[in-house]
């Protein structure tokens, strides 16, 4: 009876694995950035350029994987019953936090999903994204241990918890009907996406199948270290096979540290940037894949998270806080990384966490 529980429980989020993993393969093979097929980091960076939010020209286009994503999940949570209109667990924060997750993911150039999907190509780089991000973790478990709460969210109306979706929506009409307002990259990873429909496509059956899993990296190891549950992780574990398996059919796979499609070398600020992101996903309650399927149930405190990550994208590349990748110039291999704006910004990112951690502690007599 144990293990058939256990199967009925694994069986979703390993299949939502496999999906992701094949809709990344595929995204990539009809124009997607090299291991890109899903980022959330790098897609809302795209998103807040095509909308003008920040000038750097290669990464600007409206990404309708990212639509797809919150509209399928909110298809899913209607048709099951689990749509809930429901804010205010201290959403200042929760922008806040949403921002500087996004700054450590760009730091590192790609959110947890892409670092799953990179190591799956083979990118021996995103080993020290992987450990920052298990040490981020670990930093926000010991203020959950403590009692660390945004608080509790409260039903809204319902209109509200569509404001996001409703912002997919409008984005998605831009990019049919009037693209002429929008920035679109002519060079770089903006200029590399899959057509429309199969992109839209994609997002909303990742969208879908996240929704019902529950599928979330965060959730996933805070889930294993505090009560040795592998349900979620066995999702991403899915994910990994998956992208390994296809990129090795492919001949796609390049095992290695040099030469990674968007990727650098500075392994410190990788690990650095994604120990930022997973302390900040953990104090959310959820990756920034999560936050995406939480707004689209509903959830306006995600809908404002997704907002800061947006903000926090326009920050990082108006102020140049971003990673830069490593490149071949005229034959000789150039190192990318990240310049001392970006090394400030992910130091005062640990220290607004921090403060963030402390603040939100049971008070002594509660």
């Amino acid at each position: 009876m144990k293990k058939q529980f256990a199967l009925r429980a694994y069986l979703p989020v390993i299949i939502t694995g496999v999906v992701v993993g094949i809709a990344a393969l595929i995204l990539t093979a009809m124009g997607n950035p090299k291991n890109m097929g899903f980022c959330i980091a790098c897609f809302e960076r795209d998103i807040a350029g095509a909308l003008g939010l920040h000038s750097a020209a290669v990464v600007q286009y409206i990404r309708p994987e990212i639509i797809g994503m919150v509209l399928g999940a909110l298809i899913s949570a209607v048709a099951f019953k689990e749509f809930r209109a429901k804010s205010g667990s201290s959403p200042a924060c929760r922008f806040v936090l949403g921002a500087f997750v996004m700054i450590g993911a760009l730091v590192f150039l790609g959110c947890p999903l892409r670092m799953v999907i990179r190591l799956g190509g083979g990118d021996l780089t995103a080993v020290a994204a992987l450990l920052g991000f298990l040490a981020g973790i670990l930093v926000g478990l010991v203020f959950l241990k403590k009692g660390f709460t945004l608080g509790r969210a409260y039903p809204i109306r319902r209109g509200e918890g569509l404001m996001l979706p409703g912002f997919m929506v409008i984005l998605l009409c831009l990019l049919l009907f009037a693209p002429q307002l929008l920035k679109f990259s002519e060079s770089g990873p903006g200029s590399m996406h899959a057509p429309i429909a199969v992109a839209l496509i994609a997002g909303l059956a990742v969208g879908v199948f996240a929704q019902r899993s529950r599928l979330c990296m965060a959730g996933g190891l805070r889930d294993v270290f505090l009560m040795k549950d592998f349900t979620l992780l066995s999702g991403f574990l899915a994910i990994w096979i998956t992208i390994t398996i296809g990129n090795l059919v492919l001949g796609s796979y390049n095992l290695s540290a040099l030469s990674q499609p968007v990727a650098h070398s500075q392994y410190l600020w990788s690990f650095l940037g994604m120990a930022l992101a997973g302390w900040g996903s953990i104090l959310l309650g959820g990756c920034p894949l999560r936050q995406l399927i939480l707004s689209g149930e509903g959830n306006g405190d995600s809908a404002v998270t997704v907002f800061g990550m947006i903000f926090g994208a326009a920050l990082a590349h108006n102020f140049g806080l971003a990673g830069s990748a490593d490149s071949v110039v005229d034959g000789v291999y150039k190192v990318g990384g990240i310049k001392t704006p970006g090394m400030v910004a992910v130091c005062i990112g640990f220290v607004v966490l921090l403060v963030i951690s402390l603040t939100h502690l049971p008070k002594k007599g509660d």
